[in-house]
Parts: C-alpha cells; sequence; structure tokens
C-alpha cells in the first residue's frame, strides 16, 4: 500500500484532528503518502484533496473541529455519486481510504466497499456515542465535559437566585450526553429519547422538595426528547416556581479535546492504517475495556444500546 486518502464526514466534533494527524504521521513512518479529501464525500465526489505530510499535521493535535472540513453529501446517497467517488479514489492512485465520521459516514463507507470493493477502515466519531462496538467514540468525552463545564456556571446562579433550570443539550436521537451530564453535574432530572417521563410527577417532586427547603432545581432535557422552553412553562405552570431555560447548542461540539479523546484519537488513527497495510477492509476500528477491537461496518451503523436505567435509578437516587 503506498497512499491511502483520510477525510472526516458527518458532524463535527473535537478529537477530530488528533485522529488525523495520527494517521497522517503513522502512514508516513510507514512510507506512503497521504491525501485529505475536504469536506468529507463532498470533497471525494468534487475531487477536492490536498497533500497531507508531517508538517502539515503540525500542532492540531490541542484543536477541535476538523482541518479537512466537514459536511454531509447529497450526492454521495445515490450510486452515481458513489460511483464518481469510488472513480476519484482510483484516478489519484488511493490504494485505501480512512473515514472519521458516525453512523451516516459508515453507512456510506460500507456501500463503498459492498458495492465497487474499495478498502476502507472507519474510525468512529459522534459526540452522541450511540456507534455499536465502541465503548467511546471520538468527541464524546469532550462534548459531556463542555456541558458540565457550562452546567458548573448555570448551577451557580440557580443557587444564587434560587430558580429551577431547564438546559438543553444535544442528542436528537441518543440520550448520552444528557444522561452523563446530569450524573456528573449532579442535577435532579434528566429527560432523553430512550425514556419516557411524566411531568406531573416532576413537579410534584420539585413541589415537594421546594417544601423541604430545596431552592434549586436542574433538569436535563436531550434536544429529541422534548423541547426546553415547552417543559419549562409546564413546569411554572403546575409549580408556580421560576423557571428558566439555558440551550446549550453547538458550544457542545467545539473546544479542545480532552486528554481522553486527543489519546483516543492517537490510538485509533494508528490501529486504522495498520488495519490498511494488513488488508483489512470493510471494518470500524473501535475500543472495548481500553482495548482496540475492530467490527464490520455493517454492524457498527446499528445504534448502541445506552443502558440508561442504572444511571438514571443513581440519578435519582442522589437527588
Amino acid at each position: 500500500m503506498k497512499r491511502i486518502a483520510v477525510l472526516t464526514s458527518g458532524g463535527d466534533c473535537s478529537g477530530m484532528n488528533a485522529c488525523i494527524r495520527s494517521v497522517v504521521r503513522t502512514a508516513v513512518f510507514k512510507g506512503m503518502e497521504v491525501v485529505g479529501f475536504l469536506r468529507g464525500y463532498i470533497g471525494l465526489v468534487n475531487n477536492e484533496k490536498v497533500i497531507l505530510n508531517h508538517r502539515s499535521v503540525s500542532g492540531i493535535i490541542n484543536l477541535g473541529g476538523t482541518i479537512l472540513k466537514t459536511g454531509r453529501c447529497k450526492e454521495f446517497y445515490t450510486y452515481e455519486g458513489r460511483k464518481l467517488a469510488f472513480e476519484n479514489l482510483v484516478k489519484n492512485n488511493i490504494d485505501g481510504l480512512i473515514v472519521i465520521g458516525g453512523n451516516g459516514s459508515f453507512k456510506g463507507a460500507h456501500l463503498l466497499c459492498k458495492e465497487f470493493g474499495a478498502k476502507v477502515i472507519g474510525i468512529p466519531a459522534t459526540i452522541d456515542n450511540d456507534i455499536l462496538g465502541t465503548d467511546l467514540s471520538l468527541g464524546a468525552d469532550t462534548a459531556v465535559n463542555v456541558a458540565i463545564d457550562a452546567l458548573d456556571k448555570i448551577r451557580d446562579t440557580a443557587t444564587s437566585l434560587e430558580r429551577i433550570f431547564v438546559v438543553e443539550v444535544m442528542g436528537r436521537d441518543c440520550g448520552y450526553i444528557a444522561i452523563q451530564t446530569a450524573l456528573a453535574g449532579g442535577c435532579e432530572e434528566v429527560l432523553i429519547p430512550e425514556r419516557d417521563f411524566d411531568i406531573i410527577k416532576i413537579c410534584e417532586e420539585i413541589t415537594e422538595g421546594n417544601i423541604r427547603g430545596k431552592i434549586s432545581w436542574i433538569v436535563i432535557v436531550a434536544e429529541g426528547k422534548a423541547k426546553a422552553s415547552d417543559i419549562a412553562k409546564q413546569i411554572t405552570q403546575m409549580t408556580g416556581l421560576e423557571t428558566r431555560v439555558v440551550v446549550l447548542g453547538h458550544i457542545q461540539r467545539g473546544g479542545r479535546p480532552t486528554s481522553t479523546d486527543r489519546i483516543l484519537g492517537a490510538r485509533m488513527g494508528n490501529f486504522a492504517v495498520e488495519l490498511l497495510v494488513k488488508g483489512y477492509s470493510d471494518i470500524a476500528v473501535g475500543i472495548e475495556h481500553l482495548n482496540l477491537r475492530t467490527i464490520s461496518l455493517e454492524e457498527a451503523t446499528q445504534k448502541r444500546p445506552l443502558y440508561e436505567d442504572e444511571y438514571y435509578k443513581l440519578i435519582k437516587i442522589l437527588t
């Protein structure tokens, strides 16, 4: 294998740059050339590329986002678009491709392998941490830490002004960030897509707590479960207590990657290159009990269970 390519696809997250750096420097160490396609599959379809070397990835390990940019490519959803992408791999003498991304990115990578025989390895990168076959995906640890940092500041105000806060975090289809943030931040309630909730019961608990002298309350809401503004309105109506809303939004995608994400990016990037060199394809890398492992790309596109019951029970015990 003489020339490989790398791209970042889907939503951006911290740790992608650390992973790109590892891919490039491992490949260079093994005497290979590296091509970076820009804006994910968009760059692969349109043949937008840059040559990457040891120097071009210097100073990026501590940066959030991705130097290769990212995006979602409509053309890649079609057979014709994927065919054009594969032809560009051939045209550029690419022997193997590394795709850093989430579920959607892995589905596209699997189709490149299945339909055209491309050599592709996937590296999980999503703040939702919902990739099957890995305990942790790139970006998830940083996203949770960014949310907790914001939550700690909100709690100062909640305590000082004796208010209820409803804090909305990312998680359209997965409650990972929400439930991790709720437990680590000492929150009283969390609403996630994987679990039903009873607003009446929540308000009764808030009222009872207020009678006992509990002066503040924080409810974490995953964006895919409900609108924070709607929840806050219902709480105010049912309890008569002042409720404020904070939507954390896209700050959870950015920020300097934690040491966990930097190390994970380094290990997974190196492992992916090693697998390509050994002839592996149509697989994703992952980590389980701190050990690197592989899983088929087709399996990896299935949603990872959240196992939320244990976490939720602990949150309520510690309230």
